[in-house]
């Protein structure tokens, strides 16, 4: 088996979605607390390992279509780069250390790591076939991420988080399915069979449906008597430009330059987006840090 099919396998690079696990660290305010910090690392590197598992499942149960596909034919399972059984034990050793590591912190995430490896393979399996339920699936992966961060450092978590979490999670869902069915002219069902239910004027209305409601939940949660009375100011509202620039630049993205098939990926390479998501950190981070 070669180590680095091995790796490419895994996905590393996007790994990045599983950065939503720090955000109950930043927004209970603990990103000084060493014992926090140690807690979020670690179910960092547990929901890595399980992602890096799954996707080697759904690369076992997507062998055929990805070979259709002219990006995912690359994709050592599919390139022939890797064997079934090989695969088979990489999903094993990544499975374990993801369970290790989610004992490690409480049993309440572990049972969150184990729901989150139920949702994916029935995902895998059946639920990417339904349609709708399909983007859903993959959006309640995002609040899955953001509830197990809260677990794993043992603090409650606002429910406006989790709510501005799945609209964004949903944001990129459809997104992703809207370059994906313009990726494949004519043959996009072939590659993904759910995507014979879409049409890009059903796709483009739940967008924007999803873009409004996601900006104004946010803005909600910046001014709602709630934030104000945890955070003692009512300067996060500030911060919301650089929410509204982001979605903006990710739609000109999508719409202008045909992207958003990997929004981890885009996310990285993307040099303004990149740097609006840096100054939304640091804005942020000073509001609540420095009032």
């Amino acid at each position: 088996m070669s180590l680095k099919a091995a790796i490419k396998t895994l996905r590393p690079q996007q790994w990045v979605k599983n950065l939503f696990v720090f955000a109950p660290l930043l927004f209970s305010v603990k990103l000084f607390d060493f014992s926090s910090i140690i807690s979020a690392f670690k179910a960092f590197f547990s929901f890595c390992f399980i992602s890096g598992a799954l996707y080697t499942l759904n690369d076992l149960f997507d062998i055929n279509e990805d070979r259709l596909h002219p990006v995912k034919c690359h994709r050592p399972l599919a390139s022939g780069g890797l064997t079934k059984a090989a695969a088979v034990v990489i999903i094993i050793i990544a499975t374990s250390a993801s369970l290790v590591l989610a004992l490690s912190l409480n049993k309440l995430f572990l049972f969150i790591i184990l729901g989150y490896l139920l949702l994916q393979v029935l995902y895998s399996s059946w639920l990417k076939h339904v349609v709708i339920l399909d983007i859903f699936v993959v959006a309640t992966g995002f609040l899955l991420r953001v509830i197990a961060g809260a677990v794993a450092i043992k603090v409650e978590i606002s429910s406006w988080i989790l709510i501005c979490t799945i609209l964004l999670a949903l944001f990129l869902s459809m997104t992703k399915r809207r370059h994906e069915y313009f990726l494949l002219p004519g043959n996009a069902p072939a590659h993904r069979p759910i995507l014979k239910e879409y049409n890009p004027y059903l796709l483009d209305q739940m967008i924007s449906v999803v873009t409004a409601s996601t900006l104004i939940a946010y803005c909600l949660y910046t001014v709602s008597e709630e934030t104000v009375a945890k955070f003692h100011t009512r300067n996060l509202i500030l911060t919301t430009p650089f929410v509204l620039y982001g979605i903006f630049r990710y739609l000109y993205l999508v719409h202008q330059k045909n992207q958003g098939s990997t929004p981890e990926e885009l996310v990285l390479k993307d040099k303004p987006l990149f740097a609006d998501i840096i100054l939304w950190l640091i804005s942020v981070g000073l509001i609540l840090y420095l009032k």
